[in-house]
């Protein structure tokens, strides 16, 4: 009886411990590691190679022989393979995958890594330096998991938000935080970028590309570490303003910005004072191209624009950069000022004009481009243009325009026209045996 009595006691003691265990385990599963168990298998880590020559000279670090051979031998070329390393997420079961544009630009070869351990190598279908966001492309990976594109509208101050990414090649690293500001504008590296979610959760190098997600385990965002004075901060680009982004970038591989045809400049509290204006903010009218449809709506020089579909403008900068989340055929409405007061302008966006692109060229850059069987070349440079100041000169070759190889006039015109909105371009020059690649500020006008 003793025995049988004994055997019941360890039983139920046993039972006990694993029920206790069980409901411990159950109590460890919060809604954190929910979510990270079911973003972890789409995110991917990046690793994009860069073969780059460089200029080595054997008697570098002695001055004495430096200065004495400068002028009798030339530096030599060596041939070095630069990798840069970020993170990325599964969008689509067919292999389709989100990460930043800063990540991937100029990388001859992309390869992928899956949290299994899986790796494939990836193509570039298409990047957009403005909005920083870059779209790859697994053709050999079957069904992949995969996060699908959110909803960052409705996004709550405070609450809750992980990213998951590989920082400091650190892969597949889990942090917490909160929401911490929406639209919030940013200035790094002479470049201003608009409508970030601000969030306390660690973003660092490595985590540029990876997801944010919401407390549901659903994409928010894709984090950018652009902002190196950061602490303790980061940045995410909200997930339903990359949406079409990401859509044009998979149908044409690249972005076309509509056509609405102002040319614009900030209000200043001077401006205002000239055109005897009551608002101290807004965006100034500059100039209308002749049969835009900014002009066929009846905007006109000196026009103040006041609000953009409902949302104040500050800046013109502010106001490029949310004319490039309408696609052609949108409707933008306008709250104008003028002498007379405040008018509403409803106008619809078109596609630019593919007969103007070598006018803009030669307004933005001040290059004029030819095409031969071998390829691209500068056919002449205005001077004291963006072009001159750089240096490039008349037979340099055009090798590339925003970040990917161009080879035909065609492909540098669509591309010049989808750079036209922003506020410089990354231009690729060949000139001997060398190879730039320069970032140019665009001459607005």
């Amino acid at each position: 009886m003793r025995t049988f009595r004994s055997l019941a006691l360890s039983l139920s003691l046993s039972l006990f411990l694993s029920l206790s265990a069980s409901a411990q385990d159950v109590s460890r599963r919060s809604a954190v590691v929910i979510a990270a168990e079911k973003a972890s298998p789409a995110v991917v880590s990046i690793v994009a190679a860069q073969e780059v020559e460089r200029r080595e000279n054997p008697f570098s670090g002695d001055p004495l022989f430096e200065d004495f051979f400068r002028d009798f031998f030339a530096p030599f070329q060596q041939r070095q393979t630069e990798q840069s390393l970020g993170s990325g997420v599964v969008i689509r079961p067919d292999g389709y995958i989100l990460t930043n544009e800063h990540v991937v630009v100029q990388a001859g070869k992309i390869q992928v890594q899956l949290t299994d351990d899986r790796k494939f190598n990836a193509r570039l279908v298409g990047a957009d330096s403005d909005s920083d966001l870059a779209v790859l492309k697994v053709d050999d990976g079957g069904s992949l998991p995969y996060l699908p594109l959110g909803n960052s509208d409705d996004l709550m101050i405070g609450e809750t938000v992980i990213a998951i990414g590989n920082p400091f090649g650190l892969s597949h690293t889990v942090t917490t935080g909160v929401v911490s500001a929406v639209n919030r504008s940013l200035n790094t590296d002479g470049r201003t970028y608009y409508d970030f979610i601000q969030t306390d959760a660690s973003i660092n190098p490595g985590n540029s590309g990876g997801p944010l997600l919401n407390i549901k385990g659903e994409l928010i965002g894709i984090n950018s570490a652009i902002y190196g004075k950061a602490q303790g901060i980061g940045f995410a680009i909200p997930i339903s303003r990359a949406k079409r982004i990401v859509q044009e970038l998979i149908t044409h591989g690249a972005v076309e910005t509509p056509w609405v045809g102002v040319i614009v400049q900030t209000l200043t509290p001077e401006l205002a004072y000239h055109f005897s204006l009551k608002e101290k903010h807004g965006v100034l009218v500059r100039g209308v191209e002749s049969g835009s449809p900014a002009a066929k709506a009846g905007l006109q020089q000196g026009d103040v624009l006041l609000e953009l579909n409902g949302r104040p403008l500050h800046s013109a900068e502010e106001y490029l950069q949310r004319e490039r989340e309408y696609a052609s055929g949108d409707t933008l409405r306008l709250r104008v000022l003028r002498k007379s007061g405040e008018e509403n302008v409803a106008l619809i966006t078109a596609r630019f004009p593919q007969e103007k692109a070598d006018d803009l060229a030669w307004q933005l850059l001040g290059l004029a481009i030819s095409e031969s069987d071998s390829g691209l070349a500068v056919k002449k440079v205005r001077p004291s243009s963006p072009a001159a100041h750089i240096g490039i000169e008349r037979g340099d070759a055009i090798l590339g325009l925003s970040g990917t190889q161009t080879k035909t006039l065609a492909e540098f015109r669509r591309k010049i026209i989808d750079a036209r909105l922003g506020q410089s371009v990354l231009l690729s020059i060949g000139r001997g045996r060398q190879l730039y690649n320069v970032t140019i500020p665009l001459d607005q006008g």
